[in-house]
């Protein structure tokens, strides 16, 4: 069946893109950016045209980390409903992780994930190929040009993916010719101190605020240290998810271009926003895996947007209902939806701290694409897919229960006010989100990869 494609013309905006701020028009035709000019008129009636009115147009947001849940765990999200909560939060493109039910650790589970995500996903997609102890011929198979990674789970989170034989991991990081991806937490001092404090207080009463003393600073360095160590000895490329802490940047390169690093890093939402103070208020609603750390390691990871030694900022996205947030303590499961949330938060964060928005965008947009090497997204350029957001920087609305789409029906940012809000959002050059409602079809398509 043919896909129609609307002819719009975005007028009077402020285009942020590669680094700069310009006033101009950007025309979507065929699914592509067909022109970006500073004026540019309607050539006829069939053209519709949306007035920006000064607001923000930048490119989609593309997050290279998430859990949508299916399958096998839907009742906390599925690949429709939290790809409807991207679209609202001007979140184009992502990337998926293999911890579901059954695990995407061979081929065939992956492959079905791809053709579930063909029917119903309102955002582009891709999904890691999961790690385990034992299928190392498996991650051999997978293609570099249709497939983003190979996820390693060098702690244990939800889904219990925990890759921890020593000789499997080098043969991974010496032979699987792909971009390899890390979870990085070092168990053995994670149940070491898990066992220390169970002796002092007792699991009853464990809190939220234990949570940074178990998965320690210490927990995340021997991780991330040993798996940066094995990058370098084997040549591996390597991208470490979810820095937490100061202590894991000094492992990290700044001030050289993206394109020439083999070692890369994220920081997310939360710890970019959050810090261990925020755990008497917010309690398991901030339990994620690494857990949030203190102000100083939330300090330096802002820092690190700017000097470099973080490449790209995500959400890892990883809804659970509240009801088994609301476990105590050690029962509840670790992870929150963020995803609808992320830009406005990235730019409310960017105006509290004097960053330029520009960074904002090459951060979230432009050094995904370029680390992961996505094909024609990620940018304002003509011929590229018209995955495009409108943004009003001055338009302060305030995040409620109502508002939310994940499935889970909950935020840690219930209750916050953000200056920006995300008014409009194209996928592929289809109107899919607009002033608070998702209109239209799915219109995702299955993110492709220019390796060799």
């Amino acid at each position: 069946m043919t896909t129609i494609h609307p002819r719009i013309l975005i007028k009077n905006a402020r285009l942020i893109n590669e680094g700069i701020i310009t006033e101009g028009d950007i025309l979507l035709e065929h699914g592509r950016i067909a022109r970006i000019d500073s004026t540019l008129t309607p050539s006829d009636t069939h053209v519709q045209v949306i007035d920006a009115a000064g607001g923000y147009v930048m490119p989609g947001v593309i997050d290279s980390q998430v859990h949508f849940r299916e399958p096998g765990l839907t009742h906390k999200g599925d690949i429709a409903s939290e790809s409807m909560a991207a679209i609202a939060g001007g979140v184009t493109s992502y990337v998926e992780q293999p911890n579901t039910v059954p695990q995407a650790v061979t081929v065939e589970e992956l492959e079905k994930k791809y053709a579930r995500a063909a029917e119903v996903s309102w955002a582009n997609y891709s999904f890691n190929m999961g790690a385990t102890n034992n299928n190392l011929e498996e991650l051999k198979k997978i293609s570099k040009r249709d497939v983003a990674g190979i996820k390693i789970f060098m702690g244990s989170s939800t889904g219990n993916m925990l890759v921890d034989n020593p000789e499997t991991l080098e043969r991974i990081f010496r032979e699987v010719d792909h971009q390899l991806i890390a979870h990085c937490e070092d168990e053995a001092t994670i149940q070491r101190n898990l066992q220390n404090i169970l002796a002092k207080k007792g699991a009853a009463y464990l809190t939220a605020a234990d949570h940074p003393i178990i998965r320690s600073a210490e927990g995340c360095y021997v991780s991330s240290s040993a798996a940066i160590a094995m990058a370098r000895k084997t040549g591996a490329r390597f991208h470490l998810y979810h820095v937490s802490t100061a202590q894991e940047l000094e492992l990290l390169e700044g001030d050289i271009p993206l394109s020439e690093k083999k070692i890369t890093a994220e920081a997310c939402v939360h710890h970019l926003w959050f810090s261990d103070e925020d755990y008497a208020d917010k309690g398991n609603l901030i339990k994620w895996n690494p857990a949030i750390k203190t102000k100083d390691d939330r300090d330096a990871l802002r820092a690190a947007l700017l000097n470099g030694k973080i490449d790209v900022v995500s959400t890892d996205h990883a809804p659970h209902t509240l009801e088994e947030k609301m476990r105590p303590y050690i029962d509840a499961p670790s992870g929150g939806p963020l995803i609808q949330n992320s830009l406005p938060a990235m730019i409310e964060l960017a105006r509290r701290t004097d960053m330029d928005v520009a960074r904002i965008v090459q951060l979230m947009c432009h050094n995904q694409a370029d680390l992961f090497g996505i094909e024609e997204r990620g940018y304002l350029r003509e011929g590229y897919h018209a995955d495009v957001v409108i943004v009003d920087p001055s338009r302060p609305w305030n995040v409620t229960r109502e508002s939310i789409l994940s499935k889970c029906g909950w935020s840690p940012f219930e209750g916050k006010t953000f200056a920006a809000r995300v008014t409009h959002t194209f996928v592929n050059g289809h109107l899919v989100y607009r002033n608070g409602h998702v209109r239209g079809k799915a219109a995702g398509q299955r993110l492709m990869f220019l390796r060799g």
